[in-house]
């Protein structure tokens, strides 16, 4: 039994009944008391740790609702095409990784943004064949909703004029019906059967430093199989340091049930989640499942991944067997079907169902996702990296796009995440998304679609204590209080006292999880 005093420190708990307190005690894991610091003292008696947070603020351990860990894990090592310009500039940078990588190796990792190019063009096999010919590469957009193959990948999934797309999926194709190397949805699955593994244990324990630097002790990991027996190995050897609610992909449904598994089965450091559905694409591969076309390409209406009868099955067998359900939704027609399965397929006592990005959702739809109880699961830097996006694709939809205010006032619980790799995992540049409207150099002047602005509380409240709800562990995480988890962060801005501008530049000092100091800035 280890009894720590965190003193010296502007502490918001969270608790609108005492929202600042100056010390907390935990015993172990847990919180026992609050309050000034000869409160906490006289609670805890004498022979107590003392750590001293040297005056700085301090916040409940953020929460991430939807980070792909095992993703964000492996780039670290791999091409980084993000701040490429264009295609020529995306090419440079692979050209240049592939010459310091073994002969043969694959080329991965990519988050390419063609939109964002000097010239939006769509690339292609050829131009990836210019740099690479001799080895096979697979590089996925920044949504990871399309994936630019070369012809050496191709042809090791057997994709040629041929190849018929599959449910849910595109292989995109040139005027003479030959693949261009852009694969669209499912059309991209076969590749990540094909890509060799490292030991993802090991990349995830260097990817926890990043994390926990970040303020993060507690995440919702949104990848495979492989990711949840990394997780758990660690966990057995005593190298897991922050809390991990591990979602159930598709394609292991039925094998989870057949095991028994349960949304919120296991511990404090690994649990189980929802199972992950995907209704739709995303707006950036002009694969999102909208109502009206696409401003410019009316006739796209983007792409249903699971068809609707087969989402209400899915999720009827989820619930079923006691395993909630996080579905992927990000147009406004994705959204509607989703909520309409959810509701088709019956109440599911005990569970919480959500809608993971909930971009572009018609106020009709958002009323009955309150009804239902359906959490809305949503990362605000989308949002700022999405702005000139939707201007241009999106111009004169009739919908909410990215609408958090709009959500809270209707009654619908709110979760924040990053969905990293796609963006930055850094909950602060997301806490200033969200109460801005703005990306962090200020623009646009006055927010984008100011209206669905939010306040500090209530947008530090969705990275903590509105994760910790979607994953029905809202008294056990989230809020600063006795009897819950002592996971908690140190930060050099005060979110409540300093200009809302700095809150996208705030550095963690000290990251506690479960009552330890686990990072520390040095």
């Amino acid at each position: 039994m280890t009894m720590r005093v965190f003193r010296n420190a502007t502490i918001h708990t969270g608790d609108p009944h005492r929202p600042q307190v100056q010390a907390l005690a935990a015993d172990d894991e847990v919180i026992v008391a609050t309050g000034t610091e000869a409160e906490v003292r006289a609670a805890v008696g004498p022979g107590a740790e003392l750590v001293d947070l040297d005056g700085a603020a301090v916040i409940p351990g953020l929460y991430d609702a939807h980070i792909h860990t095992a993703s964000y894990a492996r780039e670290r090592s791999q091409v980084d095409l993000r701040t490429a310009r264009s295609l020529e500039e995306a090419l440079a940078a692979i050209a240049e990784h592939a010459a310091r990588q073994r002969p043969g190796a694959w080329v991965l990792g990519g988050r390419w943004n063609s939109n964002a190019w000097e010239r939006p063009v769509q690339p292609d096999r050829h131009a990836l064949d210019s740099v690479c010919p001799d080895r096979p590469a697979a590089l996925p957009s920044i949504d990871g909703h399309t994936v630019w193959a070369n012809s050496l990948a191709l042809r090791m999934v057997g994709i040629d004029r041929t190849t018929p797309d599959p449910v849910g999926g595109q292989i995109v194709r040139d005027e003479h019906g030959e693949p261009t190397g852009i694969l669209r949805e499912a059309a991209s699955y076969p590749l990540r059967d094909l890509v060799p593994e490292e030991d993802l244990a090991d990349q995830l324990l260097a990817a926890q430093e990043d994390l926990l630097a970040l303020g993060l002790t507690s995440l919702h990991d949104i990848d495979g199989e492989d990711c949840r027996d990394a997780y758990l190995r660690l966990r057995d050897a005593g190298a897991l340091k922050l809390r991990v609610l591990k979602a159930i992909p598709v394609e292991h449904l039925e094998a989870a049930v057949a095991e028994g598994r349960r949304t919120g089965d296991g511990d404090d450091w690994v649990r189980t989640g929802p199972v992950k559905l995907f209704s739709d694409g995303a707006l950036g591969s002009h694969t999102c499942h909208m109502i009206d076309g696409f401003t410019g390409d009316e006739g796209n209406h983007g792409i249903a991944v699971t068809p609707y009868d087969d989402l209400v099955k899915l999720i009827r067998t989820a619930a079923s067997a006691g395993i909630a359900v996080a579905t992927h939704a990000i147009g406004d027609r994705a959204n509607r079907l989703v909520l309409d399965a959810y509701e088709q397929a019956g109440p599911a006592p005990g569970l919480r169902h959500r809608i993971e990005h909930a971009q572009h959702v018609r106020r009709a739809d958002i009323a009955r996702m309150a009804r239902l109880g359906v959490v809305a699961s949503m990362q605000p830097v989308h949002c700022t990296s999405d702005i000139d996006l939707v201007a241009a694709l999106l111009a004169g939809h009739d919908h909410v796009s990215y609408g958090w205010r709009t959500l809270l006032d209707e009654g619908v619980a709110l979760a924040f995440g990053s969905d990293a790799p796609v963006e930055h995992p850094n909950p602060f540049v997301a806490l200033h998304a969200a109460v801005t409207r703005t990306r962090t150099d200020g623009t646009p002047s006055g927010g984008w679609q100011p209206e669905q602005r939010i306040s500090v509380g209530e947008a530090l409240r969705a990275h903590t204590l509105g994760s910790a709800y979607a994953a029905g562990e809202e008294h056990r995480k989230g809020v600063l209080t006795p009897g819950r988890l002592a996971d908690l962060v140190a930060v050099d801005t005060d979110p409540f006292a300093a200009e809302v501008d700095a809150i996208a530049r705030t550095q963690v000092l000290t990251t506690v999880v479960g009552g330890q100091v686990r990072r520390q800035r040095p």
